[in-house]
């Protein structure tokens, strides 16, 4: 059956909510790039919003297009969906070694796969679990008692199960009425840039946090298995930490027989300008969720599992997922790894995301509706002095070719892939800039 372009709206409206959508239909073939193609108008976009930052390398990289042996590899994987939680193939190996060398740190020597961040995040959790109560079974203490999730308020880390009782970002409707955990939760200090203005504020922010953990841990020592933390909050207002502050919360889980576990799912895979945000921050966690630019979602894990037997990475089938990630994805990122080391993303990720900063901290300066520029390589984002104006750019930039994206309350973030050059940083911005005038003048009249 074909497809009319000129269909797809109206057959997506018919079987599912599509309220919320975009209202381009995407032309999967002739999209290159950072440009997005129309396919029932022609018209194209520029995409600062990587698919919700999964996309590494832009749309039909041409070193992808190109490798006959990789396209082959994905069209065996696409064909036959393979059980991976109990089937080799060389496919699945080679996307192992790959992964190994390039995206899995020493550190972190234990792996799961899995479809979906949240699932990440909640097999994550599962490990700290199960960790913490063979703890405390070691102790002495015979009830099951170790689990809960020490987190952050703005934190955003899924819509399933366990991760409905973290997430608190500034739309309720994203958890309301779906039953939730009594999880501890304390005050994000997020860096308020530049810093040097705002260290004092930090600072004192920092202290009180830590407070608050310090204070959960008198009272539930024994229940809390983990702290979990965004390195870099994205949904919840790119909100940014300083290193004394993680820290602080690492001694915290020494101290307290826990586990500290990073959700990397939207800060990881080289967006920061290294692979992962951590290894900038000066604070190694004990687990990591990932997931978008990985393709496949999963969880890294250290050796402080190690003290205790028969951990869920070494006990057979104790978390599992019939299809442990799936293979085209395997396949598919096992080749954008190559072509990331390949054409030195990551660094293009540092330098064209200096560029991207330094073209957000120029408009905050000759504006007086936008502040706080801010950002690790291309993981940038910007404040608006309002909601209802911050919107209206937003569409405005739409309209006129630029998909850019909103997060926190009145705040613009920007996920370009690893791909993209000064020059369409510069031609997003150029864009960006002509719309910020007409729609503060416009705020000022309404």
């Amino acid at each position: 059956m074909h497809i009319n372009p000129e269909q797809v709206r109206d057959i997506f409206g018919r079987h599912m909510n599509a309220m919320g959508m975009m209202p381009l239909v995407l032309d999967m073939r002739r999209s290159q790039g950072v440009r997005l193609i129309d396919e029932v108008t022609g018209k194209s976009y520029l995409d600062f919003f990587g698919f919700f930052a999964s996309s590494m390398l832009g749309m039909n990289h041409p070193k992808l297009e190109s490798d006959k042996e990789a396209l082959e590899r994905i069209k065996d994987a696409a064909l036959n969906k393979i059980a991976n939680s109990d089937i080799q193939t060389t496919h699945m190996a080679r996307f192992l070694n790959t992964f190994g060398r390039i995206a899995q740190p020493a550190s972190l020597p234990y792996a799961f796969f899995i479809s979906g961040g949240a699932l990440a995040v909640e097999n994550a959790l599962k490990a700290a679990f199960d960790w913490k109560v063979r703890k405390n079974l070691a102790k002495g203490i015979s009830s099951e008692r170790g689990q809960q999730v020490m987190h952050l308020r703005e934190a955003f880390h899924g819509r399933s199960g366990y991760t409905l009782s973290l997430t608190n970002t500034s739309d309720p409707w994203k958890t309301r009425y779906f039953p939730k955990f009594d999880w501890p939760r304390i005050l994000n200090p997020k860096i308020t840039f530049p810093l040097s203005d705002h260290l004092e504020q930090v600072e004192r922010l920092e202290t009180q946090a830590l407070e608050e953990a310090k204070t959960y841990f008198l009272k539930r020592r024994d229940e809390i298995a983990c702290i979990l933390l965004e390195p870099i909050q994205g949904e919840g207002g790119d909100n940014h930490f300083r290193s004394e502050f993680l820290q602080g919360l690492q001694e915290l889980c020494l101290e307290n027989d826990t586990l500290l576990i990073f959700d990397e799912v939207q800060c990881g895979a080289g967006i920061t300008g290294t692979f992962w945000a951590w290894e900038q921050l000066g604070v190694t966690p004990d687990l990591i969720a990932f997931g978008k630019k990985t393709q496949v979602c999963g969880v890294l894990a250290g050796q402080r599992l190690d003290e205790v037997e028969d951990h869920v990475f070494v006990k057979p089938g104790r978390i599992n997922s019939t299809w442990g990630g799936n293979l085209v994805d395997m396949v598919r990122v096992d080749r954008i790894l190559e072509i990331m080391e390949e054409d030195a993303l990551l660094e293009n990720a540092t330098t064209v995301g200096s560029r991207l900063l330094s073209r957000l901290q120029a408009l905050v300066d000759q504006t007086q509706c936008l502040t706080n520029a801010r950002g690790r390589g291309l993981m940038c984002a910007v404040d608006v002095s309002s909601r209802p104006l911050r919107d209206r750019i937003l569409k405005l930039c739409y309209r006129n070719g630029l998909i850019v994206i909103g997060c926190g309350q009145s705040s613009i973030r920007f996920r370009p892939a690893l791909t993209i050059t000064k020059a369409e940083i510069d031609e997003g911005m150029d864009l960006l800039e002509q719309m910020i005038p007409i729609e503060a003048v416009a705020d000022e009249v309404v």
